[in-house]
């Protein structure tokens, strides 16, 4: 029989540090750079700037380059569907947007280089493109893109990692990087933001009502959900989607509103609010109060941005979150539009006229912090989410709930929006979208938008008095599922695939139980060590390969998309791959 040849050794990414260097124009600044080593194959490259005198940071650029060997994609916290030409990759980031990283993997899934910066405080952007001429990568990193107060010294320190891992454990070696730092410490995760909940936005955007939510929360305690999350509308009449009449935070629409998060509460459900961080409406009445003290204005949407570097707009925000946390007892915030904390062009970087702060992005830090720290203080469990792109490291420290950007209807955006998450987040919940389907649609089309998103936290947000009973059943088997594996799918060793073709398989292990879920058709392996394996069918196709290397005995049983059992046998496998058939939506499981 003939034999593949054996696969030579990589070659190993060669990089000159010495070559890694600062490109513009640095003013009154001076550069100094000093080269160390975390571990073998792991550097960091520590850029100093320093002036005699207070002056400007002007935009610069850290270049390198390195030849473009055994590469064949690439990811970063906006990874989507462009993630297979990496000619050309790009992402900016600051305080309240994405994450400054950039891994480049081979056709193995592992690293080649992780490329990441220290600071995620302020607005950065990492580029690289292939230069055809030499087939080599040139990354730039440009600094101080957005303006930024006056100072005598700033520093920022480059991290490459070139080891031989697979590319998500690169990127979760970062994560905890930026963990370690004192000013980065993630908030404390409690179990309750670990749990499905039932979210009004889809299901009912602005028109909601106490009663109709109460009684979707009946029906959704039912199904497994925890929580409710109340969207946008229960603080304004205006049902026209704007922001006009937002900034007062009184309940126009709820008025019992401390009656109806009583009646959440009876049901046994958390109660989380939805809040617009920096909105102030035109025609609210808080807009007068903060005249001379917005950021900006926001046209189409009839609201200004508040400038956080003024101490008596922070007090205003916290003092409301806690009005409410004192007054109706909710369990926590969602807060929205963070990324708006921005300094424009014509920002005026100064301290003074009333500002404790010139930069616009050290005030919004100072004002999370001091939002997560007095809400903790009076509910240390306290649910705090925030959606994409307001993630990264220091999104960490302020919130314990990330979900993912706005995919209604959409399974497959939705499982490459929580998988970017996962790969990043560490121990910080990830939450899905919130999904919808029409309920025309079967119960196998519907649950394609659940087993998507089934690495992380459910968040269901269709009509629930108005869905078939057969949806109704399916979404009670997949939640009693996901609640019984909660601990293997959030917290066991996550295994992303392949970036490039939307992650087509994505597994979980922990304590030996491995959940594998399946959105094209390719086999899986049944490891030795491996004692219950579940194989969960979220492809257009009913087979199921699995490959065994040794001989398995033991149970196998198969349950459509309702949990119902359509057969059940022992079985003994030998070495090689058999053949499974798997009704849609459901899965196969294998029990030493």
């Amino acid at each position: 029989m003939y034999e593949i040849p054996k696969e030579k050794p990589k070659v190993p990414l060669a990089i000159n540090l010495d070559s890694i260097k600062i490109d513009g124009e640095l003013g009154a600044f001076s550069v100094s750079k000093k080269i160390s080593s975390e571990i073998t194959g792991v550097n960091l490259i520590t850029f100093t700037f320093s002036s005699d005198k207070l002056s400007t940071l002007q935009p610069v650029d850290i270049k390198f380059n390195f030849p473009s060997i055994d590469i064949n994609g690439y990811w970063n916290t906006t990874t989507a569907v462009d993630k297979v030409n990496y000619y050309n990759s790009k992402v900016s980031s600051r305080i309240s947007s994405n994450a400054p990283i950039l891994c480049f993997y081979n056709n193995q899934l592992d690293n080649r280089i992780t490329i990441a910066l220290s600071d995620a405080l302020n607005k950065s952007t990492i580029q690289s493109y292939l230069k055809e001429e030499d087939v080599h990568f040139y990354p730039t990193i440009r600094l101080f893109e957005d303006k930024m107060p006056k100072t005598t010294s700033y520093s920022v320190t480059l991290r490459i990692d070139t080891r031989k891992l697979p590319y998500h454990k690169t990127i979760d070696d970062v994560a905890s990087w930026w963990a370690q730092n004192p000013d980065y410490k993630p908030m404390f995760v409690p179990e309750d933001s670990k749990k499905p909940m039932y979210s009004t936005w889809y299901s009912y955007h602005q028109n909601i009502s106490a009663n109709a939510i109460i009684s979707e929360c009946k029906i959704a305690k039912s199904l497994g959900c925890e929580a409710v999350i109340i969207d946008d509308g229960w603080q304004t009449n205006d049902n026209n989607r704007g922001y006009a009449y937002t900034g007062d935070w009184t309940p126009d629409r709820i008025p019992e509103m401390k009656e109806f998060v009583e009646a959440v509460h009876n049901e046994d459900m958390k109660f989380i609010l939805w809040y617009s961080l920096p909105f102030v409406g035109e025609k609210s009445k808080t807009f007068s109060r903060f005249k001379g003290k917005y950021l900006r204005y926001w046209e189409s949407q009839g609201t200004y941005v508040l400038d956080p570097r003024y101490p008596e707009t922070r007090e205003y925000i916290i003092n409301t979150y806690e009005k409410a946390l004192k007054e109706w007892n909710i369990d926590g915030f969602k807060l929205d539009f963070i990324g708006w904390f921005v300094a424009k062009e014509d920002t005026k970087l100064t301290k003074e006229d009333g500002r404790d702060f010139a930069s616009v992005s050290n005030a919004t830090e100072k004002l999370m912090t001091d939002i997560t720290a007095r809400l903790s203080s009076l509910k240390p469990n306290i649910l705090i989410e925030f959606r994409q792109p307001y993630i990264g490291p220091i999104m960490r420290k302020y919130g314990n709930m990330f979900r993912g950007v706005d995919a209604p209807n959409n399974a497959i955006a939705n499982r490459l929006e929580v998988t970017n998450l996962r790969i990043l987040s560490q121990n910080t919940a990830v939450h899905s979208d919130m999904f919808i389907w029409r309920n025309e649609e079967t119960p196998e089309i519907a649950a394609l938008q659940i087993l998507n998103i089934l690495y992380s936290v459910p968040q269901l947000s269709v009509k629930l008095n108005e869905v078939p009973e057969e949806h109704l059943t399916m979404i009670r088997h997949w939640f009693s599922y996901w609640n019984e594996n909660r601990e293997v799918l959030l917290d066991g060793n996550f295994i992303p695939s392949n970036p490039a073709s939307n992650y087509p398989h994505l597994t979980s292990i922990k304590n030996g139980v491995q959940i594998t879920t399946l959105y094209e058709d390719t086999p899986v392996l049944l490891d030795d060590n491996i004692e219950r394996l579940d194989i969960i069918n979220a492809k257009s196709t009913n087979e199921i390969f699995l490959k065994t290397e040794t001989q398995f005995n033991g149970k196998m049983i198969v349950s459509d998309c309702y949990g119902t059992l359509i057969y059940e046998q022992e079985v003994a496998c030998e070495k090689g791959i058999i053949e499974i058939q798997v009704p849609k939506s459901g899965y196969v499981r294998f029990t030493k």
